[in-house]
Formats: C-alpha cells, sequence, structure tokens
C-alpha cells in the first residue's frame, strides 16, 4: 500500500515537473530551504548553543520580508533584462554599469530642472539605445557578447565616473522619490493580489479549454489546480505579509508589471517564440526564415531597458546615485546568478522571466540571512559562489541527460 501511495505521489510529481509551473519547483525548494534554515533553524539553534541574540530571529518577520523585496527589486530588474539574452545563449556583463549610467543621468537630469516623469523617459530610452548599441556589435559585426559586453562594462563604468566626479549624487525629485515611498493601501493591495490570481485562474482554465476543443492532449486536472492553488498562496501570503508592515510598495507592482509584460512577449508572441527558437538552435530558425540579427538587436535593447529600469528603481529606493552602488558593487554578478539561479539556462532556449525574480530572491535571502546571522562579506561571497556553481551544473547535467537520451 505503501509502495503504490508512493508511486501515485512520484507520478504526480513528474507531471507537475512537465508543467511551466514545474519549472519553478526547484527554486523555490531552495527558496523554501533558505527561509527555513534562516528563519527557524538558526534561531533554535542559537537558543540551544546560549548565543542567541534578537535580530538574530527576526528573518521571517514582515519588516524583514518587506525589506528583502525591496533590497532584491534592482537585482531582479536587471536578471529579468539578462534572462532574454540567456534563452539566445548570449550574456550580457554590462547590465550594472548601463543602470549606473542611467541612473546617473537621471541625477543629473533632475538636477537641472527636468521634470521627474521626463527624465525617467529619457534614461529609458537611453538605455534602450545603449543596450540595442552593443547588440548591433554582436549581431551585425559578429564580435561575441562576452567581448563586446565586457568592453561595455569598462566604458559604462568610465562613463559613470565622468558623469559622477564626486561619485555620488543626491536625487531628490519627488517624483523619483515616490516610485519606492508609495505604498498601496492594504485593502487595494488585497484587490489587485485576488484579481491576479482571478486572471491567472482564468487564463490556465482558458487554455485547458482551448486544448480540449483543438483535440490535443490536456494537463493533468491535479497538476492544474495544484498550480492555480499554489500560485493563489504564494500571492495572497506575500501581499498579507507585506500589509503586515507597511504596504504593498507601488515600487513591486511596477516591477511585477514589467515582468508579466516580458513574459506575455517571450511566450506569447511570434517573436517570443523566435527568442527560444534561436537560442535552441539559431541555425534552424535561420533556415526557416527568422531574422535572426534583429532578435540578438532586439534582445539586447530589452537588457538595456531593464538595466534603466533598474537604475530608476535604485535611485527612487536610495535616494542617491553612487558608483559603488551600480559599478563597484557585485549588482552585476548577483544579477546573472539570480538569472542562472532562477533557472536560465546558460546554453540558450530554456528558462522564463519569473525565474529571475525567484532567483533574485535567493541571492536576496541568502545576503540577507548571513547579515543577520552574523557571517563576514567572504562568507557571503563564498556561499553565493557555491550556490551559483550548482546552480550552472545542475544546468549542464540536465542538458547532457536531455541530450544523451
Amino acid at each position: 500500500m505503501q509502495s503504490e501511495k508512493k508511486i501515485k505521489f512520484l507520478d504526480r510529481l513528474s507531471l507537475l515537473r512537465e508543467t511551466q509551473f514545474g519549472a519553478f519547483l526547484p527554486v523555490l525548494f531552495a527558496l523554501t530551504a533558505i527561509w527555513g534554515y534562516f528563519g527557524l533553524i538558526l534561531p533554535i539553534h542559537d537558543l540551544i548553543s546560549g548565543e542567541a541574540e534578537n535580530f538574530r530571529a527576526i528573518f521571517l518577520s514582515p519588516r524583514n520580508i518587506y525589506n528583502l523585496f525591496m533590497q532584491s527589486a534592482v537585482i531582479a530588474a536587471l536578471a529579468v533584462g539578462i534572462t532574454v539574452v540567456l534563452l539566445l545563449g548570449e550574456i550580457d556583463l554590462s547590465a550594472a554599469a548601463t543602470a549606473g549610467v542611467c541612473a546617473a543621468l537621471l541625477g543629473v537630469l533632475v538636477l537641472a530642472g527636468v521634470p521627474g516623469f521626463i527624465a525617467c523617459l529619457i534614461v529609458i530610452f537611453v538605455g534602450i539605445i545603449m543596450g540595442a548599441a552593443q547588440g548591433l556589435l554582436v549581431a551585425y559585426v559578429g564580435i561575441p557578447s562576452f567581448v563586446v559586453t565586457l568592453a561595455g562594462l569598462l566604458g559604462y563604468q568610465g562613463l559613470m565616473q565622468k558623469i559622477l566626479p564626486t561619485g555620488n549624487l543626491n536625487v531628490g525629485d519627488p517624483f523619483v522619490r515616490s516610485i519606492a515611498r508609495i505604498l498601496i493601501p492594504d485593502i487595494w493591495g488585497l484587490i489587485l493580489a485576488l484579481f491576479v490570481f482571478a486572471l491567472f485562474l482564468f487564463t490556465t482554465l482558458r487554455k485547458q479549454f482551448q486544448r480540449k476543443s483543438k483535440g490535443l492532449e490536456l494537463d493533468n486536472n491535479w497538476t492544474v489546480w495544484f498550480q492555480i492553488l499554489a500560485f493563489g498562496l504564494i500571492v495572497i501570503s506575500a501581499v498579507l505579509t507585506l500589509n503586515a508592515y507597511r504596504s504593498l510598495p507601488l515600487l513591486l507592482v511596477l516591477l511585477i508589471a514589467f515582468t508579466a509584460f516580458l513574459d506575455w512577449i517571450t511566450r506569447s508572441t511570434p517573436y517570443g517564440r523566435s527568442i527560444f527558437a534561436v537560442g535552441g538552435n539559431a541555425e534552424s530558425a535561420r533556415r526557416v526564415g527568422m531574422k535572426i540579427k534583429r532578435i540578438r538587436v532586439s534582445a539586447f535593447a530589452i537588457v538595456g531597458l531593464m538595466a534603466a529600469i533598474g537604475g530608476i528603481f535604485g535611485a527612487s529606493r536610495y535616494g542617491s546615485v553612487s558608483y559603488t552602488a551600480f559599478a563597484g558593487g557585485s549588482l552585476l554578478l548577483e544579477a546573472i546568478g539570480a538569472a542562472v539561479i532562477g533557472g536560465t539556462s546558460l546554453f540558450g532556449g530554456r528558462g522564463s522571466v519569473w525565474n529571475a525574480i525567484l532567483g533574485a530572491l535567493v541571492i536576496g535571502s541568502l545576503g540577507n540571512g548571513l547579515d543577520l546571522s552574523g557571517a563576514s562579506a567572504a562568507d557571503k561571497l563564498m556561499v553565493s559562489g557555491a550556490i551559483l556553481l550548482l546552480a550552472v551544473a545542475i544546468d549542464a547535467l540536465s542538458r547532457n541527460s536531455v541530450g544523451g537520451r
């Protein structure tokens, strides 16, 4: 009897992993393990060892979760953009420096009297141009993306230093600051969460109905309703937790909105499907008439777009722009790590922009938890490096296993 139950459970787990939601399971399990360790096991361990301190037991508090989400927003914005080029099998090493240049330009523009809204539009346009310029070199000149974006990293870091001679600039524009400061009222946050859940429910069931009407194979009912209930639990719990401390920040709503838009583009449009096709096999995509060069340029432009948005988010949250925060720290490595840890393949053709947000939460949770536990900067770097290496190894092994079938 127990063996039959075990087989049924494994069969259901296998069915779930074959769905779109199944791609989130590994990173969700990793996030659960990290939160469980820092939120539950670590305080108990400290209590037993006689080293308990009050600050170590607040990892799962609404206040810390709120700060964790806000701290991870810039990383997530960059990781979402980087995911798009990773889907092509390319890389962008200049994303953080692009975000820094855009943030610095934003600070200079508002200081010169340009209205905050107009200044944000200008830097978004500049970010797109910066990304597209690198894409042109990759697609039409044929320079490897690693080399192009490494040169961009160095060049944009120098440009940021030119824009910020002192290395720091305060951003006091009310519009820019409001992006991180505006909070959605609790009741409206819950209504928004319920709306998102209802939209997910509708689209999931609609997909099932369309497949049935066309005579296609349907997803298992158990997996469909598990996805729906799990999604609803995650969304509503997140909003309730944020409401318990302050409220749902507008910055997070904007991040989710941009990510949802890019997810729709990459999964539900011919352009998005062409990205996966080029990443899976560029030669086959070329033979069926896909404009590979244009696709590559546009993908790098999307990275520039999300880098500019990340720069705006950072300037709004910190109220200032500094060289260290964007170009001199570990932001780039954390963003790339978030995309890879989220499950996006470095070899192209597999991944999701939603995974990048979960990967950013994994990176942010590790840093936050290690900070609260009193770990050194060296410990944080070593742990983050080990997690990233593990994620890449799993990606490589899964790819080899598929190729060996």
